[in-house]
């Protein structure tokens, strides 16, 4: 497949310009550039989505009105994988000559990489920005640690169940409104038709699996003065990694299958087909859309544990922002703003299914596409966020709740003894440092 004109070369082109890079880049301190160049070319890192192509059209409208505005300013962008932008945004931070000028980064890593001390502060520029004062306040607390902005939002992300209604119709089903009717529907359906997955869930779904633990009661963690405390090992916590990990085995995803499978892979056995359910977001629908099920399937709220209830949904979603290392800061704020602007928000909203951080915007997008309304109830339900810890950054990338939920399909350790030994993990990343 050719790729965009503006994505970036390969990682052997890119090992070479770090390699080149210090003969030519501007000396740093602390990582912040001391230059601020009018020209040039200036590289974004994104995001690799499941279906990239409707990302990479409206990006490439939006990198095409900054390059008008800016004659002699041009733009690389590079799709990287989510499951490996750890490593990679930390060796940028490393080794800032090398390093992009803006990347994409999820909302749970903001207070990481401002400890790190590898964004921008761009507050002066957001408060200046005559369409940052429509961002939703959720969206605008994802950009901001200790009083300053560090990014813009790209987008919303909340998840609901995609279902089969082909599948549903032929054996008799409704859609789930309890967890346990979940368990219970995922069963027949596996049963009754082996070659699917009843719901499709995955052990490196971290984001999928909290829906329910919040709904038992459950807290991943809860704040102690300036720090936290992990509470995955709490009793209403346990109650609900005792519910998800029961979805894996024969009788409805298998674990040598699924124990591995993270979001993206849980959402493309449902879009080719495999699954009568899946646990997918509003940024699913472009791919869904462009599987097998097209025309074949609804999204309902997560049910919660008592009937019409809905699970708390994680308030997730994207930003971003400009690393202090550009030495390009003021037109890589310039094309920040055309990546996150209104109009860009509307066309990923239109191509992708992101809901727009803009209230007016998304409020205008809800209206065009009626498939929104799943996922914006279930905001309105109230959803729940991450610890505000630079210390989640660390759990995340360490694969801790991961890898608890994959000792536990995998028969290794029981749910208690799991959930005890990713609570101390867990700790110690809250831990102040020294």
């Amino acid at each position: 497949m050719k790729l965009p004109t503006r994505v970036a070369a390969t990682a052997a082109a890119l090992l070479l310009a770090g390699l080149t890079a210090t003969a030519c880049a501007p000396q740093t301190t602390d990582g912040k550039a001391t230059t601020d160049e009018k020209s040039g070319t200036l590289r974004v890192w994104l995001f690799q989505e499941v279906s990239n192509k409707p990302k990479e059209q409206a990006v490439e409208q939006a990198v095409t009105a900054f390059e008008q505005r800016n004659k002699g300013a041009k733009v690389e962008v590079e799709y990287i994988p989510v499951e490996t932008r750890a490593q990679r945004v930390k060796a940028a931070f490393n080794d800032p000559e090398s390093a992009p000028d803006l990347i994409e980064y999820g909302n749970t890593d903001t207070a990481g990489y401002v400890k790190d001390g590898g964004l921008a502060d761009i507050s002066a520029e957001f408060a200046a920005w005559d369409e940052a004062k429509d961002t939703d306040a959720t969206a605008r607390q994802s950009v901001t640690v200790g009083g300053k902005v560090y990014g813009a939002p790209f987008f919303v992300g909340i998840r609901a169940l995609y279902y089969r209604t082909d599948v549903f119709r032929e054996l008799g089903l409704t859609a789930p409104r309890t967890q346990a009717e979940l368990v219970e529907t995922a069963r027949k359906i596996r049963k009754a038709r082996p070659e699917l997955y009843g719901i499709a869930v995955g052990g490196a779904y971290t984001y999928g699996a909290m829906p329910f633990v919040w709904a038992a009661g459950g807290e991943l963690a809860t704040a102690q003065g300036d720090s936290y405390k992990a509470a995955i090992n709490g009793p209403d916590a346990l109650k609900g990694i005792t519910t998800y990990t029961s979805l894996f085995g024969d009788d409805n995803c298998p674990a040598a299958k699924c124990a591995q499978m993270g979001g993206n892979a849980t959402v493309t056995a449902f879009a080719s087909g495999k699954a009568g359910m899946a646990i997918g977001g509003d940024f699913s629908h472009a791919a869904v859309e462009a599987g097998t099920v097209k025309g074949k399937y609804a999204v309902v709220p997560l049910p919660g544990t008592t009937p019409g209830s809905i699970a708390p949904a994680f308030a997730g979603g994207n930003n971003i922002g400009v690393l202090k290392s550009s030495p390009r800061r003021t037109l890589a704020v310039d094309l920040l703003k055309s990546l996150t602007g209104k109009e860009t928000q509307g066309r990923l909203f239109d191509a992708m299914g992101f809901l727009p951080t803009y209230t007016d915007t998304r409020a205008a997008a809800a209206r065009r596409q009626p498939f929104v309304k799943p996922f914006t109830d279930t905001l309105a339900a109230g959803a729940k966020f991450v610890p505000a810890s630079p210390g989640w950054g660390q759990i995340d990338a360490s694969l801790v709740l991961p890898t608890m939920f994959q000792e536990i399909v995998s028969g290794r350790k029981d749910v208690k003894a799991a959930a005890d030994d990713a609570a101390k993990k867990m700790d110690a990343a809250f831990a102040p440092a020294g």
